[in-house]
């Protein structure tokens, strides 16, 4: 199959399934459709972007194929993919060696994996969204156009051409755009699609294990973190969102965004813009022994430092900063009944970044209970502070009023749990060692 977006186009209605039937010729026929009863597990479509080592295709789908470890128990994963859906194959793809592998059938259209070659029928019972990584287009603000409101559109489409309603979760932010990510949530609305979004930051491990109760009284937030602003901007802002969200009065939304760079940033904390001493107990609270944090004046290391200012609707402020050169994990610290209190958010920076054991572990239990194990309004508001913090960014810093954002109010629920079991998360467990690199597929 090549990897053009134009033949990639959204199909409604049900012309959207009317061409279900061709099974990709690169398949054996043994891998088509499996039979319909007696199913011992759930069955998910999986739609990628790119399926190539260390990609977020790679990261999530290889364990529901393979297997994964959790708290050192080599576990089976409690759904199936069925059908696979690549939107590009680099060279360096490993999606069909795996589908081969699994006899799980490749598609050339979405509707048809959700089908899973029966024609007019939606005949999984999830969709998994992975629209990370590939080569796509960057536009003017520095946003990278991946396609994820084209797979939630095609998804949602046959859906509606086959009445049935499958759980379906998109794996980080919805959309460059908040435009697209309200439209997925107003959709979900109407046709009662159970779903979440973000990444695996909110489900990881945090040293020390702080969590709150919701009606926590919170003043304010700072969050820190690295690399990329729009990639790993997202990252940051899912680390602070997770928490404060939880403050007394529950999430009211976000009345404005201001992205600052540079000397303007450490001027800014001077002048009382935000709590500097909130970036030094997040930076405290990374421990030494995890060699991500660079000896010596956080200041003098960083020498392009990126603030995203963060004014919610009832007076709560909080920051999100981007520590390049300076640190290479994240962080958060708040204020909570006047008290400073810190913790590292962890990555498992090798194969097989087990901190996405987690988040499959939600899409398993999501799947099954046909619950969203929290609401997707998160990843919206995160999806349109990310957006309007761009934009800032490319008008040199301008604050932006964000009057989209100031009436998405939600409830937090009490912790990120699956009806499954009492946790699917790594709050509070030990990091595990690292795991020796012994990947399913050839190097």
């Amino acid at each position: 199959m090549s990897g053009a977006i134009s033949r990639r186009q959204i199909m409604t209605g049900a012309a959207a399934v009317a061409g279900a039937a061709a099974v990709s010729a690169a398949l054996p026929a043994a891998a088509e459709a499996k039979p319909g009863r007696g199913r011992r597990k759930p069955r998910v479509a999986v739609i990628i972007t790119e399926y190539r080592p260390n990609s977020h295709g790679d990261v999530i789908t290889t364990k529901l194929l393979e297997g994964y470890q959790l708290r050192g128990v080599d576990t089976e994963p409690r759904i199936e993919v069925a059908s696979i859906y690549l939107d590009q194959r680099p060279a360096n793809d490993v999606g069909v060696y795996m589908a081969r592998k699994h006899n799980v059938p490749i598609f050339d259209t979405i509707p048809e994996a959700l089908a899973v070659g029966r024609t007019g029928k939606v005949d999984v019972d999830g969709v998994i969204l992975i629209g990370e990584h590939g080569a796509y287009p960057t536009n003017q603000y520095g946003q990278v156009t991946y396609p994820r409101r084209r797979f939630f559109d095609s998804a949602t489409a046959a859906m509606i051409a086959s009445n049935r309603f499958v759980p379906m979760f998109n794996d980080k932010h919805l959309s460059q755009s908040y435009v697209d990510a309200k439209h997925m949530l107003d959709t979900t609305r109407r046709y009662r699609i159970p779903m979440f979004a973000g990444s695996t930051l909110p489900l990881g491990w945090r040293f020390p294990a702080l969590t709150y109760q919701r009606g926590a009284n919170l003043t304010e937030a700072v969050a820190v973190g690295y690399s990329g602003i729009e990639s790993y901007g997202f990252h940051v802002l899912e680390t602070l969102q997770c928490m404060v969200e939880r403050r007394a009065g529950g999430e009211t939304g976000v009345a404005a965004v201001q992205t600052v760079r540079g000397q303007a940033v450490w001027d800014a904390a001077a002048a009382g813009r935000w709590d500097e001493s909130l970036m030094h107990a997040a930076l405290d609270s990374i421990r030494a022994k995890s060699g991500l944090i660079k000896p010596g004046d956080i200041k003098a290391n960083v020498k392009d430092p990126i603030a995203f200012f963060i004014e919610y609707v009832d007076g709560f402020k909080a920051t999100a900063l981007l520590l390049n050169g300076g640190i290479e994990t994240l962080a958060y610290a708040g204020k909570r009944d006047g008290q400073t209190e810190a913790a590292e958010f962890l990555l498992e920076l090798g194969w097989p970044y087990g901190h996405f054991t987690f988040l499959d572990r939600q899409i398993e239990a999501m799947v099954h209970s046909g619950v969203a194990p929290y609401p997707l309004e998160r990843t919206v508001l995160t999806t349109g502070i990310l957006d309007a913090a761009m934009l800032s960014n490319y008008n040199n810093g301008a604050r932006r009023l964000t009057p989209e954002l100031s009436t998405l109010r939600y409830e937090a629920v009490e912790e990120p749990k699956g009806t499954l079991e009492p946790s699917g998360t790594g709050i509070g467990d030990e990091l595990p060692p690292p795991s020796p690199d012994t990947r399913p597929y050839p190097r």
